[in-house]
């Protein structure tokens, strides 16, 4: 089972502190979803939401469909939803991409996934998008992968040495290297290269990619229609986010004597990288226990994979 389907797993904290959609998103997804169908009235047609989570996405989209339906495989992720969407026409549903029996052939319009794509069983799942889409309609699979501190480039090492490495990152700690799901991890990280859509059912295929921290030229060189995921946030508000992250819930699973000393404990992985990364960046370090309120510039790899249905 996915960490996030486990009744252990907090969908609200995940609502809470996860990055949210920008405008510009939504606003490319569309225009390539509308481009050469007309002046089709608005709102428009069906729109299914792949893996939906608290329905973020199914909201925002809405206003340009008559029907919605979210669809995510975890209870917790639905029961959020469903607390968190009031408008009628969107339908939140608990199931998976790989059997969409529930909708009739050719009903869909627009098919979108937000941050789940990598989990798929594609052998599956194209049958089933090719059968519950219309011809003409479009797919657009999103994801947004490790982020980087504009201007701090001496925090990417500890941050992927915490996250990602081999070694102990502090002496006696393990990594969260191998409580990453895989291989849903490793496609996101590598630009849904593998989810190819099949050319039998689908034209138009265009993918629009970035990774910070494998450009050598950094944020200047990356495509402008790339860079849709950066935010001004708090270290604080950071530090939250990592513990949303699937393998940290599956390292404190893995060590439950670790606690975070928000909560009384001695420290966990998250608090241990944080030490470091403060005593990193001298300003940090010089701020004390202020160091929470720091503002700081945070850019995500991203990646947009669109196609239309032959």
């Amino acid at each position: 089972m996915s960490i996030f389907g486990r009744s252990t797993f907090s969908s609200a904290g995940y609502a809470a502190f996860r990055p949210s959609y920008p405008p510009v998103l939504f606003n490319r997804v569309l225009a390539f979803h509308n481009a050469d169908r007309g002046a089709a009235p608005s709102p428009s047609g069906w729109l299914l939401d792949l893996g939906c989570g608290h329905g973020l996405v199914a909201r925002a989209l809405a206003p340009s469909f008559t029907k919605v339906v979210a669809l995510d495989p975890s209870a917790n992720m639905v029961e959020q939803a469903r607390k968190l969407t009031h408008d009628p026409k969107i339908e939140v549903r608990q199931g998976k991409a790989e059997d969409l029996s529930f909708l009739g052939d050719g009903t869909v319009d627009l098919v979108v996934a937000g941050q789940a794509a990598h989990w798929f069983d594609y052998n599956r799942a194209w049958p089933e998008l090719a059968r519950v889409t219309k011809r003409g309609a479009s797919l657009a699979f999103w994801g947004y992968k490790d982020n980087v501190i504009v201007g701090y480039p001496q925090t990417t090492a500890i941050y992927n040495k915490f996250v990602y490495g081999e070694a102990e990152p502090a002496p006696g700690v393990e990594s969260m290297a191998r409580f990453w799901e895989l291989p849903g991890r490793e496609i996101l990280r590598d630009s849904y290269r593998v989810v190819v859509p099949p050319e039998s059912d689908w034209t138009d295929v265009k993918r629009i990619a970035w990774d910070p921290d494998r450009t050598r030229g950094g944020i200047d060189d990356a495509p402008e229609e790339a860079l849709w995921q950066r935010k001004s946030l708090k270290l604080g508000e950071w530090e939250d986010y990592l513990r949303t992250f699937s393998a940290f819930h599956g390292w404190q699973g893995a060590h439950p004597g670790m606690k975070s000393r928000a909560v009384g404990g001695t420290g966990d992985i998250v608090d241990l990288m944080f030490d470091e990364l403060v005593a990193a960046v001298p300003e940090w370090k010089a701020a004390g226990e202020k160091w929470k309120d720091i503002e700081v510039d945070a850019i995500w790899g991203t990646v947009i994979l669109m196609a239309k249905r032959r």
